[in-house]
Formats: C-alpha cells, structure tokens, sequence
C-alpha cells in the first residue's frame, strides 16, 4: 500500500497497512485531480485536486497522523495489477484507516446548501466509505469541520435509508441480509457501469477481477455468483 507522508508529502510503501496508523480520505472525483504520476511536478500545485490532498494532509498531521491514502494519487492507475488489487482491497483500506475524512468539495459553511445536497451521498463508492472506517469527520470545501459520523448519523440514517444502528456500529455491517445492503446502493450511482457491482465487492466479503468493457450486468451477475459462494442468503433473489 503506498501512503503520503503528512510532514513531507513523500510517498512511503506500507506491506502491513493493518498494523500502521494513519488517515483516510473520502471524497468526490472532479475537475483538475492529479495523479500518481502528476503529484511531483510542480506545476500541480496549483491544480484543486492538489490542494485537496495538502489539505487532507495538513488535517492529519494537525491530528497526528504520520500518513494519509488518497486514491487520486496513491494508485498507479496505469497498472490494471495495481488497480484491481486497490479496489479489491479498498473495504479494508478504509477499515483499517484509524480515521476518515470526508471531504465535501460542493458544500461550504456557513451552510450555502444543505448536506442533502452532496453529491457525496449520492455516489456508488462512498457507500462503502461511509460504512467501513472506524472513525469519520466531515469537512466543507475549505477544510472547515462539519461533524463528525456520530454527530450526523440522525441526517445520515435519513437521507440514506441505512439505520442508524447501522452507522454506528460497522460490525454490523456485514451482518445485514444481503438484500439490505444492496438496498443501500439501489440509489447511487458510478461514472462507469461495471463499478455498481464493483463498488460492493467489500460489502459482501468477496474479491473478483475486473473486467472493465463487460458491461454493468455481466459484472453484477458475477458479482451474485460470488456472493452465493461465501453465503447462503438468499434474500438477494427474493
């Protein structure tokens, strides 16, 4: 796993993750990211995409934290080995993570909008960010503190459709029927097709490669096929 340091902004390659500590950012894709690649050349710097990783990383070593993942430029996405192990590897990444920061890049405080509004709340792959970490702080486009999970798990609960006991407590989270964890992705969407199955393969516990060019119903059909092999409930297909 490749991480940033807090201090430096100098990559450093982590084989246990599980065992080291650091943050995690959860956050909508947009105009001007940079890459694994980009993040070096200085020219970045002035790219939002840029300022968003500094921001995470100021966050976090003003927390404590020696190191932050961020997905924009901690994957080499040239690499269909290294992609496919991120995003089969992700759940755990962000439940590992000993804490998460969801950054809200179109809400501003004092409130211009209501939280409602994000589209944070609306995409396939925060599903999982929302429920895995053990810990997540929300924060507005310039890095002002929203609230934390806890604080706005009522908001949440509502305007997710996931019971609260759910956000909560994230032991739970897999232990929800199969048929009500996929109703929490029911109104979210992904940029790409293949990702609504993709982006639920931590939910359900299993792993599969990615095909991207298949098609989001070849990818959610083995997607069900993997999870009857680790499951026998059935309430996918009631």
């Amino acid at each position: 796993m490749r991480l940033l340091d807090t201090k430096t902004l100098e990559y450093v390659e982590i084989v246990r993750p599980e065992e080291v500590e650091y943050a995690i950012l959860s956050h909508t894709w947009g105009e001007e990211e940079v890459s694994l690649e980009d993040f070096l050349k200085p020219e970045s710097k002035q790219l939002q995409g840029y300022k968003k990783i500094k921001g995470c990383c100021t966050q976090a070593y003003d927390d404590g934290y020696a190191y932050v993942w961020v997905d924009t430029c901690c994957i080499d996405k040239k690499s269909s080995a290294e992609l496919s192990e991120a995003i089969n590897s992700m759940y755990r990444w962000y439940y590992w993570a000993a804490t998460c920061y969801v950054y809200l890049s179109d809400f501003s405080l004092p409130a211009d909008g209501t939280l409602e509004h994000s589209r944070w709340f609306t995409r396939g792959w925060t599903l999982q960010e929302l429920l895995a970490p053990r810990q997540i702080f929300f924060y507005d486009q310039h890095w002002h503190y929203i609230g934390s999970k806890v604080e706005l798990a009522v908001r949440i609960a509502s305007l997710s459709d996931i019971e609260q006991i759910y956000l909560e407590d994230r032991r739970l989270v897999r232990k929800a029927s199969a048929a009500t964890r996929m109703s929490w992705a029911s109104k979210r969407q992904t940029s790409r097709p293949e990702d609504q199955a993709y982006c639920l393969m931590g939910l359900y516990k299993v792993n599969m490669p990615l095909l991207y060019g298949e098609g989001g119903f070849k990818a959610f059909q083995r997607l069900q096929h993997e999870i009857i092999k680790v499951s026998e409930d059935e309430s996918l297909f009631a």
